[in-house]
C-alpha cells in the first residue's frame, strides 16, 4: 500500500507530489499520457503562479516564459489598453508540464489510466490500466476530466485552444469577445500566439468567429495560420464551480476538481499550483479531506466571485468592461481580487 496516490500529473498533482515527496512521504503520481503534451489552457502565469513555481524550484522566465505587460480589450470597432498591474508571463503548457513532471521525479508513473477508485478498509483501492493499486489516501488532480463515480456539478462550457503562426500580440494579452463566447490571445515562446476560447457551442469556423467579433480581433488574426489541423477542445467545463462539503474520507480534490475559475482571469494555473501546495501543507498538518476542502473553498471564494462578475461583464457589456480596465485603481482592485493572496504562503 502506498501512502498517497495522486491521480493526474498536471500543475496541481505535480505540486502536491513534489511537496509531499520533499517531506519524505510515500507518493505515487499516476498520469495517463505517455509524455507531456499541450492541453486546453490560456497559458497565462501571473505573479501568484510564479510564486508557487518558485516554491517548487522553478522559474517562469527561465522556462522560456514571454513577459506580458499589457492588457487589450476589444469592444466592437474600438479597443482599450491598460498596463497589467503585476508581473506576468506566457508559457505553453507543454513546457510547464514537462518541467513540473521532471521535478516530480521517480514518483511519476506515465501511461497509466485510472479506471476507478473506491474506499476499501482503511484506505482506497484504485483500478488502473496497469493493475490495482492500494493507497491510504487519494488526491484527485485530473483537471477538467472527472473520475468515474466522482462527478462535478455545474453547467458546462466548451474550451478551445489553438496555436497560431503569423500573429504577433507583442507583450499584450488581448481579450476578444465574440458572438457566443470570448477568447484570449497572447504570445507563445519562440513566436506566434496562443488563442484560447470559452464557448457554449462550437462555431463552424471558430477562428473566423473570433476575428469577426471585433476590429481588434480582425487585425490580430488577419494573417493567422493554425499550427495544428484542428483545435484542442474540452467539453463540460463548469466555470464558477467550487467543491461543496461532503465526500468520502481520504479523498482530496485539487485543481479543477476543487474550483474552476472563469478563464478570462488567467488564474487557472495559479489556482491549480496553489491548491497542490495547500493540500500538501494540510496533509502534513494532519488535516482531513473535509477540513482541507472547507479551507480551500474559503480561500478561493473572493477570486471566484470577482471572476464570475468579470466574466459576466465581459460577455454582456464588453465596452463597459473595457472602460473599467482603463481606470487604474479599479483595474488594480479587480486584478487583485481575482488573484490568490500569496502573502499567506503555501499553507491554508
Amino acid at each position: 500500500m502506498t501512502e498517497f496516490a495522486i491521480l493526474g500529473a498536471g500543475p496541481a498533482g505535480c505540486a502536491a507530489a513534489i511537496m509531499l515527496a520533499r517531506a519524505g512521504r510515500d507518493v505515487l503520481l499516476l498520469e495517463r499520457t505517455a509524455a507531456p503534451r499541450e492541453v486546453v489552457c490560456g497559458e497565462f502565469l501571473g505573479v501568484d503562479a510564479a510564486a508557487a513555481l518558485a516554491v517548487l524550484g522553478l522559474d517562469a522566465a527561465a522556462l522560456g516564459g514571454v513577459p506580458l505587460r499589457r492588457l487589450r480589450v476589444a469592444h466592437g470597432t474600438r479597443e482599450t489598453a491598460a498596463v497589467l498591474p503585476f508581473a506576468a508571463w506566457g508559457l505553453s503548457r507543454l513546457r510547464l508540464d514537462a518541467a513540473l513532471q521532471a521535478a516530480a521525479g521517480p514518483a511519476l508513473h506515465r501511461g497509466v489510466t485510472v479506471l476507478g477508485a473506491a474506499p476499501e478498509g482503511a484506505g482506497w483501492r484504485i483500478r488502473t490500466s496497469a493493475g490495482e493499486v492500494a493507497a491510504r489516501q487519494v488526491i484527485l488532480a485530473t483537471g477538467k476530466h472527472a473520475l468515474r463515480g466522482f462527478p462535478r456539478t455545474g453547467a458546462g462550457w466548451i474550451g478551445l485552444k489553438l496555436h497560431l503562426d503569423g500573429v504577433d500580440p507583442g507583450d499584450a494579452v488581448a481579450l476578444l469577445p465574440f458572438v457566443g463566447g470570448y477568447a484570449g490571445l497572447q504570445p507563445t515562446p519562440g513566436g506566434g500566439a496562443n488563442l484560447c476560447a470559452a464557448v457554449r457551442a462550437v462555431p463552424e469556423d471558430w477562428l473566423a468567429a473570433v476575428a469577426g467579433g471585433s476590429a481588434l480581433g480582425a487585425r490580430l488574426l488577419r494573417d493567422a495560420r493554425p499550427r495544428w489541423t484542428r483545435p484542442l477542445a474540452v467539453a463540460g467545463v463548469p466555470y464558477g464551480f467550487r467543491l461543496g462539503p461532503g465526500g468520502p474520507p481520504g479523498l482530496f480534490r485539487i485543481g479543477d476538481q476543487a474550483s474552476v475559475i472563469p478563464s478570462f482571469t488567467g488564474e487557472g494555473v495559479a489556482l491549480a499550483l496553489h491548491s497542490g501546495l495547500a493540500v500538501a501543507a494540510a496533509i502534513l498538518a494532519e488535516q482531513d479531506a473535509a477540513g482541507f476542502h472547507a479551507a480551500w473553498r474559503r480561500r478561493s471564494a473572493v477570486p471566484m466571485h470577482w471572476a464570475a462578475a468579470g466574466a459576466w461583464a465581459l460577455r454582456a457589456a464588453p465596452a463597459g468592461f473595457a472602460a473599467a480596465a482603463t481606470i487604474g485603481p479599479l483595474a488594480r482592485l479587480v486584478a487583485g481580487r481575482t488573484r490568490l493572496d500569496i502573502s499567506r504562503g503555501i499553507g491554508l
